[in-house]
Protein backbone atom coordinates (compact mmCIF):
# COMPACT_ATOMS: atom_id res chain seq x y z
CA UNK A 1 0.00 0.00 0.00
CA UNK A 2 1.30 3.46 -0.92
CA UNK A 3 1.31 5.66 2.24
CA UNK A 4 -0.99 8.68 2.08
CA UNK A 5 0.21 12.08 3.25
CA UNK A 6 -3.19 12.81 4.80
CA UNK A 7 -2.99 9.99 7.36
CA UNK A 8 -1.23 11.92 10.20
CA UNK A 9 -3.65 14.83 9.79
CA UNK A 10 -6.61 12.42 9.84
CA UNK A 11 -5.36 10.70 12.99
CA UNK A 12 -4.81 14.05 14.70
CA UNK A 13 -8.37 15.14 13.92
CA UNK A 14 -9.71 11.87 15.39
CA UNK A 15 -7.91 12.63 18.64
CA UNK A 16 -9.62 16.02 18.89
CA UNK A 17 -13.17 15.63 17.54
CA UNK A 18 -15.92 13.07 18.19
CA UNK A 19 -16.72 12.92 14.47
CA UNK A 20 -14.30 13.07 11.52
CA UNK A 21 -15.55 13.18 7.93
CA UNK A 22 -13.42 12.32 4.94
CA UNK A 23 -14.60 13.41 1.51
CA UNK A 24 -13.09 13.30 -1.95
CA UNK A 25 -13.78 12.08 -5.46
CA UNK A 26 -14.89 8.52 -6.02
CA UNK A 27 -12.01 6.03 -6.09
CA UNK A 28 -9.51 8.40 -4.44
CA UNK A 29 -8.72 5.82 -1.75
CA UNK A 30 -10.91 7.02 1.13
CA UNK A 31 -12.06 3.57 2.29
CA UNK A 32 -8.56 2.12 2.13
CA UNK A 33 -7.15 5.04 4.10
CA UNK A 34 -9.69 5.06 6.94
CA UNK A 35 -9.51 1.29 7.38
CA UNK A 36 -5.73 1.48 7.55
CA UNK A 37 -5.72 4.57 9.82
CA UNK A 38 -8.37 3.20 12.22
CA UNK A 39 -7.92 -0.58 12.30
CA UNK A 40 -9.79 -1.01 15.61
CA UNK A 41 -12.95 0.72 14.41
CA UNK A 42 -15.88 -1.36 13.21
CA UNK A 43 -16.59 -0.82 9.52
CA UNK A 44 -19.93 -0.59 7.68
CA UNK A 45 -20.57 0.53 4.12
CA UNK A 46 -23.91 2.16 3.34
CA UNK A 47 -23.42 1.15 -0.28
CA UNK A 48 -24.50 -2.33 0.92
CA UNK A 49 -28.27 -2.51 0.28
CA UNK A 50 -29.24 -4.21 3.57
CA UNK A 51 -27.17 -1.82 5.68
CA UNK A 52 -28.52 1.20 3.79
CA UNK A 53 -32.10 0.01 4.21
CA UNK A 54 -31.53 -0.54 7.94
CA UNK A 55 -30.04 2.98 8.32
CA UNK A 56 -32.86 4.58 6.33
CA UNK A 57 -35.74 2.80 8.07
CA UNK A 58 -34.38 2.73 11.64
CA UNK A 59 -31.41 5.09 12.05
CA UNK A 60 -31.45 4.85 15.85
CA UNK A 61 -31.48 1.05 15.83
CA UNK A 62 -28.80 1.02 13.13
CA UNK A 63 -26.41 3.07 15.29
CA UNK A 64 -27.20 1.20 18.50
CA UNK A 65 -25.79 -2.02 17.02
CA UNK A 66 -22.27 -0.60 17.38
CA UNK A 67 -20.77 -0.93 20.84
CA UNK A 68 -17.53 0.89 20.02
CA UNK A 69 -16.09 3.30 17.49
CA UNK A 70 -17.20 2.88 13.89
CA UNK A 71 -16.40 3.84 10.30
CA UNK A 72 -19.51 4.64 8.24
CA UNK A 73 -18.64 4.56 4.55
CA UNK A 74 -20.67 6.58 2.00
CA UNK A 75 -22.75 7.93 4.88
CA UNK A 76 -24.59 10.48 2.74
CA UNK A 77 -26.68 7.56 1.44
CA UNK A 78 -28.67 7.70 4.71
CA UNK A 79 -29.10 11.44 5.43
CA UNK A 80 -31.36 11.06 8.50
CA UNK A 81 -28.56 9.38 10.41
CA UNK A 82 -26.65 12.62 11.05
CA UNK A 83 -29.05 13.90 13.72
CA UNK A 84 -28.74 10.62 15.65
CA UNK A 85 -24.94 10.73 15.37
CA UNK A 86 -25.10 14.19 16.96
CA UNK A 87 -26.98 12.85 19.99
CA UNK A 88 -24.60 9.94 20.52
CA UNK A 89 -21.53 12.17 20.16
CA UNK A 90 -22.93 14.61 22.73
CA UNK A 91 -23.73 11.80 25.20
CA UNK A 92 -20.41 9.97 25.02
CA UNK A 93 -17.97 12.92 24.76
CA UNK A 94 -15.35 10.65 23.20
CA UNK A 95 -12.93 11.62 20.43
CA UNK A 96 -12.93 9.63 17.20
CA UNK A 97 -16.29 7.93 17.80
CA UNK A 98 -17.44 8.19 14.20
CA UNK A 99 -15.34 8.26 11.04
CA UNK A 100 -17.58 9.23 8.12
CA UNK A 101 -16.65 9.00 4.45
CA UNK A 102 -18.51 10.23 1.39
CA UNK A 103 -17.91 10.94 -2.28
CA UNK A 104 -20.66 13.53 -2.65
CA UNK A 105 -19.02 16.43 -0.85
CA UNK A 106 -21.93 18.87 -1.29
CA UNK A 107 -24.47 16.47 0.26
CA UNK A 108 -22.18 15.38 3.07
CA UNK A 109 -21.16 18.92 4.04
CA UNK A 110 -24.78 20.08 3.92
CA UNK A 111 -25.79 17.47 6.49
CA UNK A 112 -22.70 18.14 8.63
CA UNK A 113 -23.39 21.88 8.73
CA UNK A 114 -26.96 21.20 9.79
CA UNK A 115 -26.40 18.52 12.45
CA UNK A 116 -22.72 18.25 13.38
CA UNK A 117 -21.43 21.82 13.40
CA UNK A 118 -18.65 22.17 15.97
CA UNK A 119 -18.48 18.40 16.53
CA UNK A 120 -16.96 17.32 13.23
CA UNK A 121 -13.58 17.83 11.55
CA UNK A 122 -13.71 17.57 7.76
CA UNK A 123 -10.73 16.48 5.67
CA UNK A 124 -10.42 15.81 1.95
CA UNK A 125 -8.53 13.09 0.08
CA UNK A 126 -7.53 13.66 -3.54
CA UNK A 127 -5.91 11.14 -5.90
CA UNK A 128 -2.22 10.30 -5.45
CA UNK A 129 0.24 13.16 -5.67
CA UNK A 130 3.60 12.78 -7.43
CA UNK A 131 5.36 12.74 -4.06
CA UNK A 132 3.10 9.98 -2.73
CA UNK A 133 3.73 7.81 -5.78
CA UNK A 134 7.47 8.41 -5.36
CA UNK A 135 7.15 7.68 -1.62
CA UNK A 136 8.65 11.05 -0.81
CA UNK A 137 7.56 13.68 1.74
CA UNK A 138 5.54 16.67 0.59
CA UNK A 139 7.46 19.71 -0.60
CA UNK A 140 8.02 22.32 2.11
CA UNK A 141 6.05 25.35 0.95
CA UNK A 142 7.78 27.53 3.54
CA UNK A 143 11.06 27.24 1.63
CA UNK A 144 9.65 27.16 -1.90
CA UNK A 145 11.55 29.47 -4.24
CA UNK A 146 14.44 30.08 -1.83
CA UNK A 147 16.68 27.29 -3.08
CA UNK A 148 16.72 24.66 -5.81
CA UNK A 149 15.63 21.22 -4.57
CA UNK A 150 17.94 18.26 -4.96
CA UNK A 151 16.96 16.10 -7.93
CA UNK A 152 20.11 14.01 -8.27
CA UNK A 153 19.23 10.36 -7.91
CA UNK A 154 15.49 10.96 -8.28
CA UNK A 155 14.30 8.38 -10.83
CA UNK A 156 10.51 8.32 -11.14
CA UNK A 157 8.88 5.08 -12.24
CA UNK A 158 7.28 7.04 -15.09
CA UNK A 159 8.58 9.87 -17.22
CA UNK A 160 6.80 13.22 -17.36
CA UNK A 161 4.31 12.36 -20.09
CA UNK A 162 3.53 8.94 -18.64
CA UNK A 163 2.91 10.66 -15.29
CA UNK A 164 0.55 13.23 -16.79
CA UNK A 165 -1.24 10.66 -18.94
CA UNK A 166 -1.76 8.15 -16.11
CA UNK A 167 -2.99 10.58 -13.44
CA UNK A 168 -3.25 9.60 -9.79
CA UNK A 169 -6.31 7.44 -9.14
CA UNK A 170 -5.16 4.64 -6.80
CA UNK A 171 -6.85 1.67 -8.47
CA UNK A 172 -4.85 2.22 -11.67
CA UNK A 173 -1.68 1.64 -9.64
CA UNK A 174 -2.98 -1.01 -7.25
CA UNK A 175 -4.22 -3.25 -10.05
CA UNK A 176 -1.72 -2.16 -12.75
CA UNK A 177 -4.59 -1.21 -15.06
CA UNK A 178 -4.54 0.53 -18.40
CA UNK A 179 -5.32 4.20 -17.58
CA UNK A 180 -7.56 4.79 -20.57
CA UNK A 181 -9.68 1.70 -19.92
CA UNK A 182 -10.11 2.49 -16.24
CA UNK A 183 -10.81 6.19 -16.80
CA UNK A 184 -13.39 5.37 -19.47
CA UNK A 185 -15.29 3.23 -16.97
CA UNK A 186 -14.83 5.85 -14.24
CA UNK A 187 -16.21 8.57 -16.49
CA UNK A 188 -19.22 6.51 -17.47
CA UNK A 189 -19.97 5.57 -13.87
CA UNK A 190 -19.71 9.19 -12.76
CA UNK A 191 -22.02 10.41 -15.52
CA UNK A 192 -24.56 7.61 -15.20
CA UNK A 193 -24.69 7.43 -11.42
CA UNK A 194 -23.62 10.55 -9.57
CA UNK A 195 -24.73 13.18 -12.04
CA UNK A 196 -28.13 11.61 -12.63
CA UNK A 197 -28.69 11.27 -8.87
CA UNK A 198 -27.59 14.79 -8.00
CA UNK A 199 -28.68 16.95 -10.92
CA UNK A 200 -31.56 14.89 -12.29
CA UNK A 201 -30.27 15.43 -15.82
CA UNK A 202 -32.35 13.87 -18.52
CA UNK A 203 -29.90 14.49 -21.37
CA UNK A 204 -26.63 12.97 -20.19
CA UNK A 205 -25.10 13.47 -23.64
CA UNK A 206 -25.33 17.24 -23.18
CA UNK A 207 -23.63 17.05 -19.80
CA UNK A 208 -20.89 14.88 -21.31
CA UNK A 209 -20.35 17.51 -24.00
CA UNK A 210 -20.22 20.19 -21.30
CA UNK A 211 -17.55 18.24 -19.39
CA UNK A 212 -15.39 17.80 -22.49
CA UNK A 213 -15.75 21.50 -23.29
CA UNK A 214 -14.47 22.22 -19.78
CA UNK A 215 -11.46 20.04 -20.55
CA UNK A 216 -10.83 22.01 -23.72
CA UNK A 217 -10.82 25.22 -21.68
CA UNK A 218 -8.48 23.89 -19.00
CA UNK A 219 -5.82 26.40 -17.87
CA UNK A 220 -7.83 29.23 -19.42
CA UNK A 221 -9.94 32.02 -17.97
CA UNK A 222 -13.45 30.76 -17.32
CA UNK A 223 -15.91 32.49 -19.64
CA UNK A 224 -19.14 30.94 -18.45
CA UNK A 225 -21.42 32.52 -21.06
CA UNK A 226 -19.27 31.19 -23.90
CA UNK A 227 -19.06 27.76 -22.28
CA UNK A 228 -22.84 27.63 -21.83
CA UNK A 229 -23.48 28.70 -25.42
CA UNK A 230 -21.11 26.08 -26.85
CA UNK A 231 -22.70 23.38 -24.68
CA UNK A 232 -26.22 24.45 -25.67
CA UNK A 233 -27.40 25.18 -22.12
CA UNK A 234 -28.36 28.29 -20.18
CA UNK A 235 -25.87 30.35 -18.18
CA UNK A 236 -27.64 29.27 -14.97
CA UNK A 237 -27.40 25.58 -15.90
CA UNK A 238 -23.72 25.90 -16.77
CA UNK A 239 -22.99 27.55 -13.42
CA UNK A 240 -24.88 24.80 -11.56
CA UNK A 241 -23.11 22.01 -13.44
CA UNK A 242 -19.72 23.61 -12.86
CA UNK A 243 -20.47 23.85 -9.14
CA UNK A 244 -21.18 20.11 -9.09
CA UNK A 245 -17.88 19.37 -10.86
CA UNK A 246 -16.04 21.54 -8.36
CA UNK A 247 -17.79 19.97 -5.35
CA UNK A 248 -17.04 16.52 -6.79
CA UNK A 249 -13.30 17.35 -6.76
CA UNK A 250 -13.04 16.96 -10.52
CA UNK A 251 -12.25 20.58 -11.35
CA UNK A 252 -10.62 23.41 -9.42
CA UNK A 253 -11.32 27.10 -9.96
CA UNK A 254 -8.20 29.17 -9.29
CA UNK A 255 -9.19 32.67 -8.23
CA UNK A 256 -7.31 35.82 -9.34
CA UNK A 257 -4.83 37.43 -6.98
CA UNK A 258 -6.08 40.59 -5.31
CA UNK A 259 -2.94 42.75 -5.59
CA UNK A 260 -3.00 44.92 -8.69
CA UNK A 261 0.29 46.89 -8.44
CA UNK A 262 -1.59 49.81 -10.03
CA UNK A 263 -2.71 47.54 -12.88
CA UNK A 264 -6.29 46.60 -13.71
CA UNK A 265 -6.79 42.89 -13.10
CA UNK A 266 -9.04 40.26 -14.60
CA UNK A 267 -11.78 39.04 -12.26
CA UNK A 268 -12.64 35.63 -13.74
CA UNK A 269 -11.17 32.42 -12.27
CA UNK A 270 -9.11 29.93 -14.26
CA UNK A 271 -10.35 26.38 -14.77
CA UNK A 272 -8.18 23.37 -13.91
CA UNK A 273 -8.68 19.62 -13.50
CA UNK A 274 -7.49 17.89 -10.33
CA UNK A 275 -6.42 14.74 -12.18
CA UNK A 276 -4.31 14.99 -15.31
CA UNK A 277 -5.21 11.45 -16.41
CA UNK A 278 -8.92 12.24 -16.49
CA UNK A 279 -8.13 15.48 -18.31
CA UNK A 280 -6.17 13.55 -20.96
CA UNK A 281 -9.06 11.11 -21.35
CA UNK A 282 -11.57 13.94 -21.85
CA UNK A 283 -9.23 15.57 -24.41
CA UNK A 284 -9.06 12.21 -26.26
CA UNK A 285 -5.30 11.98 -25.83
CA UNK A 286 -4.62 8.28 -26.39
CA UNK A 287 -1.03 7.78 -25.22
CA UNK A 288 1.90 9.55 -23.54
CA UNK A 289 3.47 9.92 -26.97
CA UNK A 290 0.33 11.70 -28.24
CA UNK A 291 0.50 14.05 -25.27
CA UNK A 292 4.11 14.99 -26.03
CA UNK A 293 3.07 16.53 -29.36
CA UNK A 294 -0.51 17.51 -28.50
CA UNK A 295 -1.65 21.14 -28.73
CA UNK A 296 -2.90 20.94 -25.13
CA UNK A 297 0.41 19.69 -23.72
CA UNK A 298 1.17 23.02 -22.01
CA UNK A 299 -2.35 23.29 -20.58
CA UNK A 300 -2.22 19.72 -19.20
CA UNK A 301 1.16 20.39 -17.59
CA UNK A 302 0.01 23.67 -16.06
CA UNK A 303 -3.12 21.98 -14.71
CA UNK A 304 -0.96 19.24 -13.18
CA UNK A 305 1.32 21.81 -11.52
CA UNK A 306 -1.69 23.55 -9.97
CA UNK A 307 -3.29 20.28 -8.86
CA UNK A 308 -0.08 19.10 -7.16
CA UNK A 309 0.15 22.23 -5.03
CA UNK A 310 -3.56 21.97 -4.17
CA UNK A 311 -2.93 18.39 -2.99
CA UNK A 312 -0.01 19.64 -0.89
CA UNK A 313 -2.39 21.94 1.01
CA UNK A 314 -5.42 19.63 1.15
CA UNK A 315 -3.45 16.60 2.36
CA UNK A 316 -2.14 18.69 5.26
CA UNK A 317 -5.71 19.62 6.18
CA UNK A 318 -5.37 23.21 4.93
CA UNK A 319 -7.32 25.43 2.57
CA UNK A 320 -5.18 26.21 -0.50
CA UNK A 321 -3.92 29.79 -0.33
CA UNK A 322 -3.14 29.99 -4.03
CA UNK A 323 -4.14 32.32 -6.87
CA UNK A 324 -3.11 33.43 -10.33
CA UNK A 325 -2.26 36.95 -11.44
CA UNK A 326 -3.01 38.61 -14.77
CA UNK A 327 -3.35 42.27 -15.67
CA UNK A 328 -5.25 43.92 -18.51
CA UNK A 329 -2.13 43.78 -20.71
CA UNK A 330 -2.06 39.97 -20.42
CA UNK A 331 1.03 39.85 -18.21
CA UNK A 332 0.48 36.74 -16.13
CA UNK A 333 1.81 34.56 -13.32
CA UNK A 334 0.42 31.02 -13.42
CA UNK A 335 0.37 30.52 -9.66
CA UNK A 336 0.81 32.88 -6.70
CA UNK A 337 1.28 31.19 -3.33
CA UNK A 338 0.56 33.32 -0.27
CA UNK A 339 2.89 32.83 2.69
CA UNK A 340 3.50 34.71 5.91
CA UNK A 341 6.66 36.18 4.40
CA UNK A 342 4.92 37.37 1.22
CA UNK A 343 3.70 36.14 -2.16
CA UNK A 344 5.67 33.56 -4.15
CA UNK A 345 5.18 33.63 -7.94
CA UNK A 346 5.35 30.27 -9.72
CA UNK A 347 5.44 29.68 -13.47
CA UNK A 348 4.79 26.35 -15.24
CA UNK A 349 6.47 25.44 -18.55
CA UNK A 350 6.20 21.99 -20.09
CA UNK A 351 9.40 22.38 -22.13
CA UNK A 352 12.09 19.85 -21.29
CA UNK A 353 14.88 22.31 -22.02
CA UNK A 354 15.10 25.55 -20.08
CA UNK A 355 14.74 28.76 -22.08
CA UNK A 356 15.53 32.24 -20.80
CA UNK A 357 12.08 33.43 -21.88
CA UNK A 358 10.56 31.00 -19.32
CA UNK A 359 11.34 33.66 -16.69
CA UNK A 360 9.75 36.63 -18.50
CA UNK A 361 6.62 36.60 -16.33
CA UNK A 362 8.57 36.37 -13.09
CA UNK A 363 10.93 39.16 -14.20
CA UNK A 364 7.93 41.39 -14.88
CA UNK A 365 6.39 40.51 -11.48
CA UNK A 366 9.60 41.31 -9.64
CA UNK A 367 9.89 44.61 -11.48
CA UNK A 368 6.38 45.58 -10.42
CA UNK A 369 6.86 44.56 -6.80
CA UNK A 370 10.31 46.12 -6.55
CA UNK A 371 11.61 42.99 -4.83
CA UNK A 372 14.34 41.50 -6.99
CA UNK A 373 15.32 39.07 -4.22
CA UNK A 374 11.76 37.81 -3.73
CA UNK A 375 11.48 33.97 -3.66
CA UNK A 376 10.12 32.64 -6.96
CA UNK A 377 9.92 29.31 -8.73
CA UNK A 378 9.67 27.90 -12.23
CA UNK A 379 8.44 24.33 -12.68
CA UNK A 380 9.46 22.86 -16.04
CA UNK A 381 9.58 19.52 -17.84
CA UNK A 382 13.33 19.05 -17.48
CA UNK A 383 15.36 16.73 -15.28
CA UNK A 384 17.58 19.03 -13.20
CA UNK A 385 16.96 21.82 -10.70
CA UNK A 386 19.11 24.90 -10.10
CA UNK A 387 18.97 28.63 -9.31
CA UNK A 388 18.79 31.15 -12.14
CA UNK A 389 18.37 34.92 -11.59
CA UNK A 390 17.29 34.29 -7.98
CA UNK A 391 14.56 31.93 -9.23
CA UNK A 392 14.39 28.26 -8.23
CA UNK A 393 14.19 26.41 -11.54
CA UNK A 394 12.55 23.14 -10.48
CA UNK A 395 12.33 19.86 -12.33
CA UNK A 396 8.82 18.40 -12.40
CA UNK A 397 10.33 15.46 -10.46
CA UNK A 398 10.65 17.69 -7.37
CA UNK A 399 7.28 19.43 -7.54
CA UNK A 400 4.44 18.99 -5.04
Amino acid sequence: MIPRHLKPTLNKAARQYPVVSLTGPRQSGKTTLVREAFPRHQYVSLETPEQRTFALEDPRGFLEQFTGKVILDEVQRAPDIFSYIQGIADDRHEAGQFILTGSQNFLLLHHISQSLAGRCATRHLLPFSRAELARQPMADLATLGKAAPKTNGMTPARNLFETLFTGGYPRIFDKHLDPQDWLRNYYQAYIERDVRDILNIGDLETFGRFLRLCAGRCSQLLKLSSLAADAGVSHTTARRWLSVLEASFLVYLLRPHHKNFNKRLVKSPKLYFLDSGLLCYLLRIRSPEDLRIHASRGAVFESWVVSEIVKNYVHRGLEPDVYFWRDSSDHEIDLVIERSDGSVPVEAKSGETFGSDFLDGIRYWKELTGRKDQPAALVYGGQTSYMREDVAVMSWKAWG
